[in-house]
């Protein structure tokens, strides 16, 4: 069992990366491989609402990472998504680049979030995070993901990666939520194996609200 962990800061070895490092250190413990995937924020451009993507089964745009991450996404089985706040909101990279990608993983015949867990983790100096939770949740709960909680909102404070560690509450909260990850794909796999099929997929109904 695999965990990509994606980190939507601009710094590769900021903030974000110190909160998802604790959450891979505790996912080896727990037998569970990890990887943390850094976007490159500078280049990633936003959806144009063209809808090639429904056509060519990827996004147009082919200049950043959004298709290599959404292919490479198929291969593991559970996802957390780090960002800083902005603005009570997530970055602008990693806000264009999750509506691409899930975008095209809605329109692909190989679907590579759909049933695995997902969990979100925001950095913040002070405040917004809960704002900015929310958001990276509603990626999730679009797509039929269960939603990883730890035993608090998923969030760390602090201006440098030292301040972060020194949030201690923070950080403790960053391996109760691997280990609740790491349990909740343990027990996915176990039903798996007793034969527990994943739920029926009815065929899509889209409704516009008008008369």
């Amino acid at each position: 069992m695999k965990v990509l962990l994606l980190n939507g800061s601009a710094h590769k070895n900021g903030c974000t990366y110190t909160a998802l490092e604790e959450i891979a250190k505790t996912l080896k413990e727990e037998g569970i491989d990890s990887e943390i995937y850094q976007i490159d924020t500078n280049s990633v451009s936003p959806c144009r609402a063209c809808y090639a993507c429904s056509k060519l089964g990827k996004c147009v745009i082919d200049n950043d990472k959004v298709n290599e991450f959404v292919d490479y996404a198929k291969e593991f089985d559970g996802f957390v998504f780090g960002s800083p706040v902005h603005y009570a909101s997530l970055s602008g990279g990693i806000t264009a680049f999750l509506d691409r990608a899930f975008f095209i993983n809605s329109k692909s015949n190989k679907k590579a979030f759909e049933h695995k867990p997902g969990a979100a983790v925001v950095s913040a100096r002070r405040a917004g995070t809960t704002a900015a939770i929310d958001q990276l949740n509603k990626y999730f709960s679009i797509t039929q993901m269960p939603i990883i909680s730890g035993r608090y909102w998923n969030m760390v404070h602090g201006n440098t990666p030292e301040e972060v560690k020194m949030d201690f509450e923070g950080m403790q909260n960053m391996r109760i939520l691997a280990r609740n990850m790491a349990w909740h794909l343990k027990c996915m796999q176990a039903g798996l194996n007793a034969g527990v099929k994943l739920p029926y997929e009815e065929e899509i109904v889209f409704t516009n609200f008008i008369k």
